[in-house]
C-alpha cells in the first residue's frame, strides 16, 4: 500500500454508484400529453366554432333546444359514417363508396318491402347483409389485387350509384320510392330501432316543470331524443373502446403504420383490413336505414358526397391520410363541426354559400396542424 494512501478503516461506507436515469422514460406534463393527442385539433376547432356562432348567432335560437337538435342530428348522421371511415383510415385504407352505399342501402330496404311485399324486418336484414357483403368484396379485392383502395372503391362508388338508379327507375319509374315510412311504422321492431325519437315522457315532464319550452297545445317543443343520436353515441363508444382497449385496436394502428412489419410479427393484416371494410359498409347501411325511416322515402341521390365529408371529419379529427394515427373521438368532434357549421350558418346573416369555404379552410388548418403535431411528436422521441 502506498504511503500516501490512507488505509481504509473498518466499517467505512463505500460511496454508492451513481444511477443514471433511463432517457427512454421521461415525465410528460398532462398539457403536453393532451396537445399531442390526435383529437386535440378537432376539440380546439369545436371550441372555436362554438365561440364564433355564440357571437354571431347567440340570440337567434341556434342554441335553444330545438336548434340544438337540428345541428346535432346532422352531426350524428355524419358521425356514424365518420367512425367507420376513421378506423379504416387508421388502418391505411379509404372507402369512397360510402356515400353511394347509403343510397343503395335505402333502395335495398325500400324495393323489397314496397314492390316484393317482404316484411320490413326482412328487408332491413337483406340491406345490411348486402351492404356488408359488398364491404367484404371491397376489402377482398384490395387485399387480393394490392391495388390502392382509393381506385377500387372509386369504381364501386359509380357502380353502386348506378345500381341504385336502375333499381329505383325499374320498380317505381322514378328516382324516389315513397311510402316506406308507413311500412316502417307498421313494424314494431324496425320502428323501435330506427324511426323517430325516444324518451318522450322525459321531455314531456321537462316541459311541464318549465325546463324546456312548450308549444301552444302544451306539448314540448322537442318531442324526444332522436334515435340517430343514440346510434351515434353507441357506435362511437363501441369503436372507441375497441380501438383503445383491445388487441384488435392495436392491430389497426400497427397495420396502418407498417403493414409489412405487422405481417412479419404475426398480425393478421388481411383479416383486419377486410373487417374494417365490412364495418364501414355497416355504418353506411345504418345511415341509410335511419335516413329512410326518418324521411319516409328512399331516393337514388341519397348520400351524395358523404364519403368525402366522412373522410374530412376523420382528418379534422386527427387521422392521417398515411394511416397509423387517429382517434374515434376526434372524428366525432369533426362531425360535430360539420353539423354546427352546416345548420348554424342559416342562423346568421352570412351567405350559406360560405359553408363550403369554411369547411375547406377547416380541413386545411386541420391537415397543417396534424402535420405539425406529428413532426413535433416524432422529434421529441
Amino acid at each position: 500500500m502506498s504511503a500516501t494512501t490512507p488505509p481504509m478503516q473498518a466499517g467505512t461506507r463505500k460511496d454508492k454508484p451513481v444511477v443514471q436515469a433511463d432517457e427512454r422514460v421521461r415525465r410528460v406534463s398532462p398539457w403536453r400529453s393532451f396537445v399531442n393527442r390526435p383529437e386535440f385539433g378537432s376539440i380546439a376547432g369545436t371550441v372555436l366554432v362554438f365561440v364564433l356562432f355564440g357571437i354571431f348567432a347567440g340570440d337567434s335560437g341556434m342554441f335553444h333546444l330545438d336548434g340544438v337538435m337540428n345541428w346535432a342530428q346532422v352531426a350524428a348522421y355524419l358521425g356514424i359514417i365518420a367512425v367507420g371511415a376513421c378506423l379504416l383510415m387508421i388502418a391505411g385504407e379509404f372507402d369512397l363508396s360510402i356515400g353511394s352505399m347509403i343510397g343503395f342501402a335505402g333502395m335495398m330496404m325500400a324495393v323489397p318491402s314496397m314492390f316484393l311485399h317482404w316484411p320490413m324486418w326482412l328487408s332491413v336484414l337483406f340491406a345490411f347483409a348486402g351492404c356488408m357483403a359488398l364491404g367484404w368484396l371491397n376489402g377482398y379485392l384490395v387485399m387480393r389485387t394490392k391495388l390502392p383502395s382509393f381506385i377500387l372503391t372509386l369504381a364501386f362508388m359509380f357502380i353502386l350509384r348506378g345500381l341504385t338508379l336502375v333499381l329505383s327507375t325499374y320498380f317505381s319509374n322514378s328516382t324516389i320510392v315513397s311510402g316506406v315510412g308507413e311500412k316502417v311504422s307498421g313494424d314494431p321492431v324496425v320502428s323501435a330501432l330506427f324511426q323517430g325519437s325516444t324518451l318522450h315522457g322525459v321531455f314531456t315532464w321537462l316541459a311541464q316543470i318549465g325546463v324546456i319550452d312548450k308549444l301552444p297545445d302544451g306539448e314540448p317543443i322537442v318531442a324526444g331524443l332522436p334515435k340517430v343520436l343514440l346510434w351515434w353515441l353507441l357506435m362511437a363508444v363501441v369503436a372507441g373502446f375497441m380501438l383503445s382497449r383491445t388487441r384488435f385496436g392495436n392491430w389497426i394502428f400497427i397495420v396502418g403504420g407498417d403493414a409489412a412489419a405487422a405481417q412479419n410479427v404475426g398480425v393478421p393484416v388481411r383479416r383486419v383490413k377486410i373487417s374494417l371494410f365490412v364495418f364501414t359498409a355497416f355504418c353506411a347501411c345504418l345511415f341509410g336505414m335511419l335516413q329512410v325511416a326518418d324521411v319516409g322515402s328512399a331516393a337514388a341521390d341519397r348520400g351524395l358526397q358523404k364519403e368525402f365529408e366522412a373522410i374530412i371529419a376523420a382528418v379534422i379529427g386527427g387521422a392521417l391520410l398515411t394511416g397509423g394515427y387517429g382517434s374515434v373521438l376526434g372524428a366525432c368532434f369533426g362531425a360535430l363541426i360539420f353539423g354546427v357549421v352546416q345548420i348554424g350558418i342559416s342562423y346568421t346573416s352570412f351567405d350559406a354559400d360560405w359553408y363550403r369555404v369554411f369547411l375547406g379552410a377547416m380541413l386545411l388548418l386541420a391537415v397543417l396542424f396534424n402535420h405539425y403535431v406529428r413532426l413535433h411528436a416524432t422529434r421529441s422521441k
